[in-house]
């Protein structure tokens, strides 16, 4: 794998939710959300004080995006509505179900995507057998759009971790074969 620059990007604390939340939602009731300003300041701000502070290569195929649970929710949203910005998304664990799954609904027409996209999900990460049966539905739904768009097996990695949970270890577990498959050698 060639060097990589790795920018992480903390959150607003108890402001996450509004952040990181792209539509308006009943379940749980968050009016006031921001994420629709996220792009802007990713792309506007970030990337260009990042590119300002390094030696970074330019291009999409040379830019991922990624992140868990709602970092995963407003990567896949600034993937959507800044198409050919980003060559490779990481989502683990994303929170699909958000804003009655408005993120679903929003992916269906979208035809450009990321030349690379890893989707992952663990078989246990609500906690309850319903909850994580959805999660892991929703999960296998974004897939199949994703492969209705023209994403084959070479451009997307779908991972169902058995038993994993919603927690930080799985996604460290999951981290290595995701990095490889993003940003290895092209087969």
């Amino acid at each position: 794998m060639p060097p990589l620059i790795v920018v992480g990007l903390d959150n607003a604390g108890k402001d996450r939710i509004r952040e990181y939340m792209p539509h308006r939602s009943l379940q749980p009731v968050i009016m006031r959300v921001q994420g629709s300003r996220y792009p802007d300041f990713l792309i506007k701000e970030v990337m260009p004080f990042v590119a300002r502070q390094y030696r970074v290569a330019a291009g999409a195929q040379n830019t991922g995006l990624g992140g868990s649970s709602l970092g995963a929710l407003i990567a896949l949203y600034t993937a959507i509505v800044r198409p050919g910005t980003f060559g490779q998304l990481l989502l683990e664990s994303p929170s699909l179900w958000a804003s009655n799954r408005q993120i679903i609904k929003q992916s269906r027409p979208v035809k450009t995507w990321p030349d690379r996209i890893v989707l992952a999900t663990g078989t246990a990460e609500a906690g309850r057998a319903d909850r994580d049966r959805s999660m892991v539905d929703d999960v296998r739904e974004m897939a199949a759009i994703l492969c209705r768009a023209g994403l084959d097996d070479k451009r997307l990695l779908l991972k169902i971790d058995e038993g994993a949970t919603h927690h930080e270890s799985a996604w460290a577990r999951r981290f290595p074969e995701a990095l490889s498959f993003l940003f290895g050698l092209r087969r």
